[in-house]
């Protein structure tokens, strides 16, 4: 994409996320992508512009976190004609897995990834809505790791920058098309 189309294309992406106020709770400005999703231009441009932010020898795998990371996830990795990998909260997937838990806010989660979902060696990206704290996006990265895969690195449509995630995740490039 052309950088005066680029642009253009990134001003119509941020003018599709809107601001809810104190959403999930009081002093919380909440990033909504769901006017996004549902603008089939807006949609598009944003698969297209997370693909031409690839550099380099392309993914073979593109590795999606629940739950919006499927969304971008599968649609970009339609997009390159590569494979999509879900990474699922616990309980969700129905064969073997590796489980990687990680710190949240106030307490902790985990994610979970078929044992057989990659081979060795595999190039894989990560790809989610939102950057904010890093830690999804961390336990990934970690479970990629336990089935040998390369990691390429990560991609986001939004980061939220005051948060300082960026600085942590020293493993692989990060690309985010938004930042506040």
């Amino acid at each position: 994409m052309a950088m005066d189309n680029r642009a253009a294309a990134l001003a119509q992406v941020e003018g599709l996320i809107r601001d809810i106020p104190d959403f999930p709770k009081p002093g919380i400005l909440f990033k909504d992508i769901t006017p996004l999703l549902g603008d089939a231009e807006g949609f598009r441009l944003s698969i297209e512009l997370l693909a031409d932010a690839i550099e380099g020898p392309g993914p073979e795998y593109i590795v999606g976190t629940e739950s919006r990371g499927f969304i971008f996830g599968a649609a970009l990795a339609f997009h390159l004609g590569a494979g999509f990998i879900p990474v699922r909260k616990p309980g969700k997937l129905p064969a073997d897995v590796h489980s990687c838990e990680y710190q949240l806010e106030y307490g902790t989660d985990a994610l979970e990834v078929h044992r057989d979902a990659l081979h060795r060696g595999a190039r894989t990206l990560i790809v989610d809505d939102l950057l904010a704290t890093g830690g999804t996006a961390r336990a990934t990265g970690d479970l990629l790791r336990r089935l040998g895969a390369e990691l390429l690195g990560y991609s986001f449509v939004i980061e939220l920058t005051f948060l300082n995630a960026r600085q942590q995740m020293t493993d692989a490039p990060v690309m985010s098309l938004i930042r506040y």
